[in-house]
């Protein structure tokens, strides 16, 4: 029982870590008067990607490649899916058209380099598979220009729509950036630890456990996000929320773990990259499906289906 309850105490430190780190940060750089479209495009977008870092970062360092793979294929699916899928169903989303022809194409490109890149058997003729640090240097090549595009394309929007953050005194910034810190520590071993225990306890593969359960975990922070911004009708943040989440994930989170300690690929895990690669091409095909740039409730209701046939499909193979 204890086990259990540490997993949900570590959702539960893990993501308000990363609520306190975003809020500490974004205290102090206002204070240094940095504009609040550079907060939002680094210390905010870095911080709701956080969750997924800490547990990749503590999977890396004690080997468990298979919940550090998991956890960011999981994730993006769960994103893709069953997040968009819920925020269609809630209401459908006019999607612009830079998403469109630029982010939803940069996240298909992210999950077809990475099948790529863990398929080395079948690529490069060699013995066995692995994410590896040379690996590592070139998501994080990519996630660099990534960034330098998101800039660009920001400041064509400008920096009023961008929300100015709340400023705290110099101390409260502080006491939040280091409790920040150590909430994510704290959360992201006992996670990793616990799913470790749950799953050999129950036969479960440590890559099920991060396929399912420590990804729709580190997922809260995208999925509450686009449901308020679904509800008050901001399409932008709804959608770009998740798609960026899942170039982040691939191009980063994976690039720092392969730069850690190379990650062991098994074959068997195909099947969730090619999830990814389906999921992503199938958001950019539905753009032109039915109402142009429109994601339908219908679509929402298909891809939450999806998902669920996944899960099913994953649980079954064990």
């Amino acid at each position: 029982m204890m086990t259990y309850l540490l997993l949900l105490l570590g959702f539960i430190v893990l993501i308000k870590g990363a609520e306190f780190l975003v809020d500490g940060a974004s205290s102090v750089a206002k204070k240094m008067r940095v504009s609040n479209l550079a907060i939002g495009l680094t210390i905010v977008a870095f911080g709701t990607s956080a969750p997924e870092l800490f547990v990749n970062l503590f999977a890396s360092f004690n080997g468990n490649a298979d919940i550090a793979i998991g956890n960011i294929v999981g994730s993006n699916i769960v994103n893709t899916l069953l997040i968009l899928g819920i925020v269609a169903m809630i209401m459908p989303i006019k999607v612009g058209k830079g998403t469109v022809w630029k982010e939803i194409p940069m996240a298909l490109l992210a999950a077809v380099l990475l099948l790529v890149m863990a398929n080395d058997a079948i690529v490069d003729r060699v013995a066995h598979n692995a994410l590896t640090r040379s690996d590592g240097v070139a998501l994080i090549a990519f996630f660099i220009i990534f960034l330098y595009y998101t800039f660009g394309i920001a400041k064509q929007v400008g920096t009023d729509e961008q929300p100015a953050p709340r400023v705290y005194s110099g101390l409260g910034s502080v006491a939040r950036i280091v409790g920040g810190f150590a909430g994510l520590a704290v959360g992201g071993q006992w996670i990793v630890s616990s799913a470790s225990v749950i799953a050999s306890r129950f036969g479960m593969s440590d890559a099920l456990i991060g396929l399912t359960i420590v990804a729709i975990g580190t997922s809260l922070p995208e999925l509450s996000t686009s449901i308020v911004a679904a509800i008050k009708k901001n399409a932008d943040i709804a959608v770009g929320n998740v798609i960026g989440s899942n170039i982040f994930n691939i191009f980063w989170i994976l690039g720092i773990s392969s730069i850690i300690r190379p990650l062991p690929f098994k074959p068997e895990l195909n099947l969730d990259l090619w999830m990814v690669v389906v999921s992503s091409a199938l958001l950019f095909i539905w753009m032109f499906l039915g109402k142009r740039h429109l994601l339908e409730r219908w679509q929402g209701g298909a891809m939450i289906l999806l998902y669920s046939a996944y899960t099913g499909a994953i649980i079954l193979r064990g």
